[in-house]
């Protein structure tokens, strides 16, 4: 696992929740981003976050790394993970694995990282989903598949989602329906999504 580069998507402004910042939303007394951050276990550090461009310094964890999305067309999770990959790349990182997972996934499970690793199998990207629904946020890449997308991001030639994207790399999908009790993956969009998942707690 500690071969595993990792990025929270966190740049979302929240908008449906009253311009509140998703990742300092806490449910059972916890932050999102920090349950995230322990859910994905043992990255090779430091752990990214990718923020928006008018962040402020809210949602920051310690011992992470700010990484601000790419202006682009699209903006959102695509300009996140492209975020991610240029600061790889300005690392000297251009090979390996890169574990992306949405900052408003609370119950992210503790082993994603090890499932997705161990599904991924030689494809260039897998996501998680659950029966008919699908996360594509939640997954794991390639970093050698991505090594364009902040080029094309940039140019405005990027794929216009996620979806998109794992579509273009013929990404895996990895039902999770048989590996936990609940769906894992349930989002925080609105008031009504973090009350109701915080009587999951």
């Amino acid at each position: 696992m500690s071969l595993l580069h990792g990025v929270i998507i966190a740049g979302g402004r929240g908008e449906r929740l009253g311009g509140v910042r998703k990742a300092d939303l806490r449910i059972g007394g916890r932050r999102l981003v920090d349950r995230v951050a322990a859910a994905l276990g043992p990255v090779a550090p430091p752990l990214m976050i990718a923020v928006g461009p008018d962040d402020d310094g809210r949602g920051r964890r310690d011992g992470a790394a700010a990484v601000t999305d790419l202006p682009a067309p699209v903006g959102g999770p695509l300009a996140g993970l492209a975020a991610a990959v240029a600061a790889l790349q300005e690392r000297g990182i251009g090979e390996g694995l890169l574990v992306s997972a949405a900052v408003d996934t609370p119950f992210l499970p503790d082993n994603f990282g090890v499932v997705m690793l161990d599904a991924l199998g030689d494809a260039s990207a897998a996501f998680a989903g659950w029966g008919a629904d699908f996360y594509p946020p939640n997954a794991i890449w390639r970093i050698e598949a991505l090594a364009n997308l902040p080029g094309q991001i940039t140019a405005g030639t990027a794929p216009g989602s996620l979806k998109g994207l794992q579509a273009r790399l013929g990404a895996r999908r990895v039902d999770w329906s048989g590996r936990a009790a609940a769906n894992p993956f349930l989002n925080v969009n609105m008031l009504a999504d973090l009350l109701m998942l915080g009587r999951h707690e």
